[in-house]
């Protein structure tokens, strides 16, 4: 087979509030981290159930407002559908560690939990990019992302 293929789909329930952050440019993203279930057989012979935990980038893509909808409607325990390719990306640690980090950058994302019965809808939760006085490192202005294409330093988090 000629070329490769970098592709994840997801079906699992986030295990935190998303967290929602904006570039200094202005560019939103949200990081989320959701578990998905396996069953296997353990050393032992019985049958069980495993729970692998991936980590999540959620960017806005052209008009689809992706980054801020994740950030808005999603909770702990929701329920969601997502697509995108892995991505790893690498850094150098306050103790001088070189440090990795692999996570799913979302393309497509669809919420399966259906809306609260009593008509509510989900408050948005936003934290704005530390500044270069915060605990964070400023990132540097993201490159043009219409190709769908992330510089991984551009990642806040």
């Amino acid at each position: 087979m000629a070329g490769s293929l970098n592709r994840v789909m997801l079906i699992g329930r986030c295990t935190a509030d998303p967290e929602m952050r904006y570039l200094p440019s202005g560019l939103p993203v949200t990081q989320l981290r959701i578990a998905t279930n396996r069953y296997g057989t353990s050393q032992e012979g019985e049958r069980r159930e495993f729970t692998d935990y991936h980590d999540v980038v959620v960017w806005n893509m052209g008009q689809r407002k992706l980054a801020e909808l994740a950030g808005q409607y999603l909770h702990k325990g929701s329920l969601v559908y997502l697509e995108g390719r892995l991505q790893t990306r690498s850094w150098e640690g306050q103790d001088g560690q070189k440090r990795y980090r692999t996570e799913v950058n979302a393309s497509d994302i669809q919420f399966l939990d259906s809306r609260p019965a009593d008509g509510q809808e989900a408050s948005p939760r936003v934290a704005p990019f530390p500044g270069p006085a915060g605990s964070a490192p400023s990132a540097p202005e993201p490159a043009d992302i219409s190709d769908g294409d992330i510089d991984p330093d551009d990642i806040p988090f």
